[in-house]
């Protein structure tokens, strides 16, 4: 299971962007800040470990294939009414 990390933000992060908001951007600065903004969240997040990766996958394989199944059935039923509906029997 990946590391529980409680998101919340210390007293000099809330200080910091009190003091970005109260100053004036030009649009290159904006762009900086953002761009800093970005690399501070992308260092929070927690890589799965190898086994995790594997149990992810398979669940969404699995998921695809099942959903897949639904949709091709529901085909072939909707297909095999409009056929008697307005043709001749079912579709070939």
């Amino acid at each position: 299971m990946a590391r529980r990390v409680v998101d919340e933000p210390s007293e000099d992060i809330v200080a910091n962007a009190r003091m970005d908001r109260a100053q004036k951007r030009g649009p290159f600065g904006r762009i900086r800040l953002f761009l800093r903004q970005v690399m501070n969240e992308l260092k929070k997040v927690i890589t799965p470990t190898r086994k995790e990766l594997i149990s992810y996958t398979g669940v969404v394989l699995v998921f695809v294939v099942f959903m897949m199944a639904i949709v091709s059935l529901l085909d072939l039923l909707f297909g095999t009414g409009v056929g008697y509906v307005f043709g001749d029997g079912p579709t070939q």
